[in-house]
């Protein structure tokens, strides 16, 4: 009996283009909040503590959808999962554009973190499993590439959107349901994963066999990486600045509307160097990115502590912009890729909500005590911060970070010992 032909690179090609769309969703549900986060403050007259909670709210969404999101995705199939996701971020749109007050906001943004949480878990695990092993990394990256470009038109959106009246904050947020729709149609016209659809073929099989749980010995070393990668991800202050960005750029002097621009500047290198990145990842690899993004990290984040404590305030943009650029290249290109790949068949689910789970747990944590970071100590001594933690990433990265590019995934599980 012959087996269905392979399908075509194209096809694959199509099928994680639509499936890292979820990134596009997340990286403009993520962002577009900064525009608002301001208006949003003064018009319902939040303290700081309430203000970081509202604009953290998505986050512990994501938290949340980061611990469940394992479970449709291997219950239910990866397919119907990034259709949940769809539906999420729908709905969070429109409740989020038409709140009448804070509360409703924050539940609002909470759905829509939940979508953002599950998509961190589907839709990379999925786009790996159809992937052949020399395009793995360029076509998992696509989700990274998506959040990037879901950031960009999330800042010009704010940008374009920022004067047209007292209610432009719900434009902001509202907006989102357009891009949302398409994708839960898009969605629709892909196939499950091969690889799911083995594993529910063989489930009777395995039920009468003892199975190693998640948290064992025998996984311990792609559980570590995958707890540092996003752990290094969040403390470099990504999700931090990206948040806050019009406001770190008022904190050197500029308007409330340059600093806007300004933030759609941070967009654009997003996008451009996250195009490296993904250019990059399956010729030098993941690892030679993270060597190279730590660098990037150390040296942007540095000159902008020094700016700021010596109030060299000209250079705090081109700073925000390079590091930028050394996320996009390596921690951005190589975080879901990486965890993607260094779990076996049947724990991948998990170790991507591992990975997820405690990328957002450090984003919510630190977009809730940013505000009062800023407003405790000088903005110098934060950025000093995020850059001794990038320096214990360097250190992680030359001891513990194997290389996983071109290798077939049943190849990685033998060079991490869980083979």
């Amino acid at each position: 009996m012959n087996s269905a032909p392979s399908p075509s690179v194209a096809r694959i090609f199509y099928w994680s283009v639509v499936s890292a769309l979820a990134g596009f969703l997340f990286g403009f549900d993520t962002v577009v909040i900064s525009g608002a986060e301001k208006t949003i403050q003064t018009l319902w007259k939040l303290s700081d503590a309430m203000h970081g909670f509202a604009m953290a709210s998505a986050l512990y969404g994501t938290v949340i959808g980061s611990v469940i999101g394992g479970w449709p995705t291997d219950r239910w199939g990866r397919k119907p999962t990034l259709l949940l996701v769809g539906a999420l971020y729908l709905i969070s749109a429109v409740w989020s554009g038409l709140a009448p007050e804070v509360w409703s906001l924050i539940l609002a943004r909470f759905i829509g973190g939940l979508g953002i949480g599950i998509s961190t878990i589907a839709a990379p695990l999925y786009i790996a499993e159809i992937s052949p092993p020399e395009h793995r990394g360029r076509l998992a990256g696509m989700f990274q590439f998506n959040i990037v470009f879901g950031i960009v038109v999330a800042f010009l959106s704010n940008y374009l959107l920022g004067g047209i009246g007292e209610n432009a904050w719900r434009w902001m947020l509202g907006v989102a349901a357009v891009p949302s729709l398409i994708y839960l149609l898009l969605c629709l016209g892909i196939p499950e994963s091969p690889r799911w659809l083995g594993g529910r073929e063989t489930a009777a099989a395995m039920r009468y066999v003892r199975k190693e749980g998640f948290w064992s010995r025998r996984l311990r070393v792609p559980i570590l990486l995958a707890f540092l990668i996003a752990f290094f991800n969040q403390l470099s202050g990504i999700n931090a600045i990206l948040y806050f960005a019009p406001r770190i750029f008022e904190l050197t002097g500029l308007g409330a509307k340059a600093a806007l621009l300004q933030s759609v500047g941070i967009g654009i290198t997003n996008l451009v160097f996250t195009f490296v990145g993904l250019w990059l990842i399956d010729r030098l690899g993941r690892r030679t990115l993270l060597y190279i993004g730590s660098f990037g990290y150390i040296a942007s984040l540095g000159l902008c502590a020094w700016a700021f404590f010596t109030q060299h305030f000209a250079i705090v943009p081109a700073c925000i912009f390079a590091f930028i650029a050394a996320h996009a290249v390596g921690q951005g290109a190589v975080i879901w890729v990486f965890i993607a790949e260094v779990f076996p068949d049947k724990h991948r689910a998990g170790g991507q909500s591992l990975g997820s789970f405690t990328h957002w747990i450090f984003a919510a944590l630190l977009t809730t005590f940013f505000p009062k970071m800023v407003a405790a100590f000088p903005p110098g001594w934060v950025f000093v911060f995020f850059c001794g933690m990038m320096v214990l990433q360097l250190v992680w990265v030359r001891l513990m970070v194997p290389e996983t590019k071109g290798v077939p995934l049943e190849d990685i599980e033998k060079q991490l010992g869980i083979g």
